[in-house]
């Protein structure tokens, strides 16, 4: 499995860990949602689902029988993931959601653009196509109509907190972008992903205790937790540990621009949050962002 691609290189494997990243994490905050509705606690249901994210990862590499302690080299990538990807966007993504509605949370979460695109001049030194600038201003214009900072009641203490949190989020992601691309492991990334998790429980613990009681766990939370703690939650970080490191990083962060329409597009469907026209101008313009910057340029590849 590719471990990094030449700047600018686009493979079809990245494109398919992509797509596989923006489905499963776009699906996996209106399922979040049910959870805090019915009354579990947001700290604790992110405790929850990177410990049980972790232990299906364990349970898989040793059946496979490829179960290893992370080498030295693996340290900087393993210690950005499990730090900064995992338990610092899970606390301030699932503390947002409190006050947050969960399509507007998958939204603001997932703009790594605005802090990628700087971080990949200053750190890696990528050369940015003057066609992937156009896809990063294109899809942040869509972050903007599908947010609609209009509408908020900015004076209203939660709203304020919660998107500074989800900014936060972002951020935190980007950071553990730049840095598994500047220092890429030895080992496969798929190896690496239980110990990511481990940290991550490591860190989130003393954060919940800190936060209170566990809440209220009904059937649907309890279902919610398994689905994403399980399923989403391993397959879909694996997808974007591969696809920050195969695809160019402007590439990969545009792409994850994808994941706020599908998580709206579900939130919609499953949760009734609203659909309007602010929905279907912005998705349409993050995924025309999307187009332009996966498309090849002259003497490129797909």
């Amino acid at each position: 499995m590719t471990r990094g691609g030449r700047a600018g290189e686009i493979s079809p494997a990245g494109i398919a860990q992509l797509a596989g990243a923006v489905v499963l994490l776009g699906g996996a905050w209106p399922v979040t949602k049910v959870a805090i509705n019915a009354g579990a606690a947001p700290l604790w249901f992110g405790l929850g689902r990177a410990a049980l994210s972790g232990l299906a990862a364990f349970v898989l590499l040793g059946a496979l029988g490829r179960l290893r302690w992370p080498l030295r080299a693996d340290l900087p990538a393993l210690l950005a993931v499990g730090i900064l990807q995992i338990a610092g966007f899970f606390a301030l993504a699932h503390a947002a959601i409190a006050y947050v509605p969960a399509g507007r949370t998958a939204i603001l979460s997932n703009t790594t653009t605005i802090f990628v695109v700087p971080l990949s001049l200053l750190v890696l030194h990528e050369t940015i196509p003057p066609r992937r600038w156009l896809a990063t201003l294109i899809g942040l214009a869509g972050i903007i109509v599908l947010v609609g900072p209009w509408a908020f009641d900015w004076h209203h203490a939660g709203v304020l907190a919660g998107n500074l949190f989800l900014l936060g989020a972002a951020g935190s992601w980007s950071l553990a972008i730049i840095a598994v691309r500047r220092y890429p492991p030895q080992s496969s990334m798929f190896a690496l992903l239980p110990w990511c998790f481990a940290i991550a429980s490591t860190l989130l613990l003393p954060l919940a205790m800190a936060h209170g009681g566990v809440g209220r766990w009904t059937p649907a939370g309890l279902a919610a937790l398994g689905f994403i703690g399980l399923i989403g939650g391993p397959i879909g970080t694996w997808c974007v540990m591969q696809a920050a490191m195969t695809l160019p990083s402007v590439v990969a962060s545009v792409g994850f621009l994808a994941t706020p329409a599908v998580g709206l597009l579900l939130s919609a469907a499953f949760l009734g949050e609203k659909l309007d026209a602010d929905l279907a101008s912005g998705a349409a313009l993050i995924l025309g962002g999307v187009l332009v910057a996966v498309w090849p340029g002259r003497g490129g590849r797909r």
